[in-house]
Order: structure tokens, then sequence, then C-alpha cells
């Protein structure tokens, strides 16, 4: 038989519900307003008190949601940790930290990250991404639409911490009398946060690991030339160390077991990615050309934006593995083609 993830847990907690799933550690699911339709925080018990491991997106339902579970707390909020700085993350760590008290958690590529998107700075601002995509191919239609949703980032993190208690790869953080290990991956966002206790046979993966469907791997318009997919597939790697026995938090999809099945699945998908791209580029072809390749299904805008990021990722990995070679046409348009 072939081996297979392990799901522990059959039922999902409610809106505004919290699950305990471990000694010291509950489950909240929030929605969110996407195709992908739903985010997983975490509360750690905290000694006198309780810490928050993301915060949901920055809309109502998740205030109100909010509002519900620490109605129902008997504990104070001790910390608010956030993974990585996307706004279903990040979103209402600021709106949190004013109501609870609590002082919030990051690394420095986050914060960092996360003010550079929402005050639209050169290079992760509307403008510089829709000139990437058009450089890419992508057609005048989609990135008018693209451009015409606006700081899209502001609208699910309404306002943003000025200060924060900043973390590196390998602290630790003390979290109910359990050391938690950070462990810092790279390639779906800068310093993505990832926490693990082994006494607890534990890992919050954030979005490093997901049980069934792939992180987004996307290239900034600031980076053009960067290889993010090659970080992130060695970032994942990394996790094969852990116990096979781990219990993997995902903040998408249900908890799971078989953590080195979950990265070699991960590995082998993006291996086949980059093989049908590959397979595609026997003549020069643009990231617009090969979205249909790589998501043939409809795409709406919000997942354009995705697809797109993705396309070139792949395309950049290539690149670096010296597999295709890129160029700009005379139309300044890049095309990418087989190496010889």
């Amino acid at each position: 038989m072939n081996p297979q993830l392990e799901y522990p847990f059959d039922t999902l907690p409610a809106a505004g519900e919290t699950r305990q799933i471990a000694p010291g550690v509950h489950w909240i699911r929030m929605p969110l307003p996407f195709a992908l339709d739903h985010i997983n925080l975490w509360l750690i018990e905290d000694g006198n008190g309780m810490a928050i491991v993301d915060t949901g997106y920055g809309v109502d339902s998740s205030r109100e949601a909010w509002e519900a579970i620490l109605g129902k707390l008997d504990k104070p909020v001790t910390q608010i940790i956030v993974t990585h700085c996307h706004p279903d993350h990040l979103g209402l760590a600021q709106w949190l930290a004013e109501k609870t008290g609590a002082p919030i958690t990051m690394t420095l590529g986050e914060f960092l990250a996360g003010h550079a998107l929402w005050n639209q700075l050169p290079g992760y601002d509307v403008t510089s991404m829709v000139a990437q995509f058009r450089r890419h191919g992508l057609d005048d239609v989609r990135c008018e639409a693209l451009g015409g949703r606006g700081n899209a980032y502001k609208r699910g993190v309404p306002s943003l911490p000025a200060s924060y208690r900043r973390v590196i790869h390998g602290d630790v953080l003390s979290i109910g009398g359990r050391d938690w290990q950070i462990i810092v991956g790279h390639g779906h966002s800068p310093e993505h946060m990832a926490l693990h206790c082994e006494a607890a046979g534990i890992l919050i993966s954030g979005d490093m690991l997901l049980p069934r469907i792939s992180t987004n791997v996307s290239v900034f318009a600031a980076t053009p030339d960067d290889d993010p997919l090659g970080r992130f597939l060695d970032s994942i790697r990394s996790f094969k160390q852990l116990p096979v026995a781990t219990l993997v938090l995902p903040s998408h999809g249900k908890p799971f077991r078989n953590i080195g099945l979950r990265v070699d699945q991960l590995v082998e998908h993006h291996d086949a990615r980059c093989a049908e791209l590959l397979a595609a580029c026997t003549v020069p072809r643009n990231a617009g050309e090969l979205l249909s390749t790589l998501f043939p299904r409809e795409l709406d805008t919000h997942q354009v934006m995705f697809a797109m990021g993705e396309a070139i990722a792949h395309l950049n990995h290539l690149v670096r593995k010296r597999e295709v070679c890129g160029s700009v046409g005379d139309d300044d348009v890049i095309r990418f083609i087989k190496s010889n």
C-alpha cells in the first residue's frame, strides 16, 4: 500500500469556537473571502494566559469571531505570534494587540515586507506588479483588472504594528513552560516563521506545509530575477529532520501526520510543474502564455495574481538550473526557451 497522510481529526471547529487538539493547544478556523475559504489559527495555553498564533483576515466576520472567542476566554492574551505578513495571517494583529494589550512577535523580514506592501513602496506596489506581469506577457485585459483592484493588501490588513518583538531562526519561545523553536523558511514569504515544540510533538507550519494544496511561491517586482522556488524547496526539505509522528498544524486544511511524505509530495509536484514548462519551451514562450499550462482552469483576477507570480517563479528556477534561457524581445516581453 502507498503511504498516506494521517488526519487525526475528522470534524472542524465551528466559527467562533475553539477545539483542543493537544494538551494546551487549541484550533480556530475562520472564514476567508476567497476560493481558499478558511484559515486555521491557534491558541496555546501560556501559564495564566493564552498566546495567539496568526490572526485572520481583516474583515468584520473575523472580528466577530474573535469577539466571541475572547469573550469565552477566562485568561488574558499574553502574546500574538504572526507566522508571516500575508493578510490572512497579519490582518488583525494590530487590532488584537490594541484590544488585548499583548505584544506582537514576528520576524524582521515579515514586519518590513508588510509595511512595504501596505505603504505601496517601489517594487511592492500594484503599479510595479502590473508592469512586471505585462513584461512577462500578461494580456492587457487582465493587467487592467489587476491594476483596477488597487491596494488589496491594505483591505485585508487595516492597520499595522509600529513595533514588535523580533525573532530569528533558531530562537526559542517559551510558551506555557514548553519550548517552541523558531524555524524560518523562505520562498512563500521573505522570512516565514514556523514553530516546533519537540516536547509536544507539534509543528505549527503556517503556509510552508499544507496537506492538500501547494503553497504559492511568487516573484516580486522588487526582485525580478529571484529564485523563491529554490529557496522554498530547500526550506521544506529541512522539515524531514522532524519525527514522522510530528503533528503538523497547517494554516489551511486539516492537521496531519507523516511530514516527510508531504515534503516529498510537494517536491515532486514542483518538479512536475517545471517539467511541464520545460516541455512547453521548445519555442520561446512567456509566462502569460504559459499560465494555461500550469493552471488549465478559469482563473479570477485574484487567482491570476498568484498564478503569474508562480509561473515566473518556476521559470526563474529553471533559469537558475540552466535548463531554460530568458531573453527580452523587441516588444520588451521576456520569453524563455529550453537550453541546448
